[in-house]
């Protein structure tokens, strides 16, 4: 195998700076199969939101197969503009509270999958990662009227124990996401997945409700606190006009009555419900006036550095 390294270029010393070392990375990679546009949304709301630097760009003419996902580009009258390239970089982002987090996110790879997990992997090694929180999504036969479910798996049980309702063995193929929380589990690292259960009908549209709740789960798995004010008010848009479809369509409405007959009996067949992860940690999360009590701290430890804002 060629040199992983050779594939990204990084900041001049940031992956020894010890500020990088020991936070949570949150992997959240677009495709074509990217279910909803879970894990791309995500990503978009988390950096266009959130204060962040990138630390790696990954070389994507190494990595992408422009025939098979060609970039997009405008053509106003008489000439083009506004080519859209496809880029994957890892970046250091700040919560809303300045707590650091790592997330790698962009195009997943085409090509060189192997070489690219590798450098993923020593990536990890290097800045000694807490953990890996990794986003996907696939379609699945449930309804959007229904909680949407989610597929937790990776070697963190303590994130991961007690969301899922079905526990399935199956063959499938394989996604970059895949092989990193494979690589990085045989490395050491602690791995936690969430792969959320997008409505097949719906798995070609943006579904705001997957990126969500996506949100929530890496938001409680890495005690950080998210924006999550924009994908609300989108899965509020989303719902009113699925319904207003829905209703222009008796066919559909046929399909997805009998979608919440078969989803519920086999919640109540398999005897338990499923839990988000902040259901499954109800009890354990701090209330009001504990949560008060944390922003007010923050809040003087910015004063007592000078009154300036965390996001400059």
């Amino acid at each position: 195998m060629l040199d992983p390294e050779s594939l990204y270029l990084a900041q001049a010393g940031v992956l020894n700076n010890e500020k990088l070392r020991g936070l949570p990375l949150v992997i959240s990679l677009s495709h074509p199969q990217d279910a909803g546009g879970t894990a791309g949304q995500l990503a978009e709301v988390l950096i266009k939101e959130l204060k962040n630097v990138p630390i790696v760009e990954f070389d994507s003419d190494q990595l992408h197969d422009y025939r098979a996902r060609k970039p997009r580009i405008r053509f106003v009258e008489d000439h083009y503009e506004n080519p859209v390239m496809p880029q994957l970089k890892l970046y250091a982002v700040e919560d809303r509270l300045g707590t650091p987090f790592l997330l790698l996110a962009g195009t997943e790879p085409d090509l060189q999958w192997q070489r690219f997990v590798q450098a993923v992997v020593d990536i990890a090694e290097r800045v000694d990662i807490s953990m890996a929180l990794i986003i996907t999504a696939f379609p699945m036969p449930v309804p959007h009227t229904r909680p949407l479910p989610v597929s937790a798996h990776g070697n963190r049980k303590d994130l991961t124990r007690g969301i899922s309702a079905w526990h399935p063995v199956a063959d499938l193929p394989g996604s970059v996401s895949s092989l990193l929380e494979v690589s990085l589990g045989k490395a050491g690292l602690g791995t936690a997945g969430f792969a959320i259960n997008v409505p097949q009908y719906l798995a070609e549209a943006e579904l705001p409700q997957a990126s969500l709740l996506a949100m929530e789960h890496v938001q409680m798995a890495a005690k950080l606190s998210l924006p999550t004010d924009e994908l609300l008010d989108a899965s509020d848009a989303a719902q009113v006009q699925i319904n207003e479809q829905v209703a222009q369509n008796p066919e559909i409405g046929v399909m997805i009555s009998r979608l919440e007959e078969n989803y519920d009996n086999s919640v109540k067949n398999l005897g338990q419900k499923m839990l988000s992860l902040a259901e499954r940690d109800e009890g354990k999360l701090p209330d009001r006036d504990e949560l008060g009590a944390t922003i007010e701290a923050y809040l003087a430890q910015l004063d007592d550095e000078g009154g300036t804002d965390a996001r400059g």
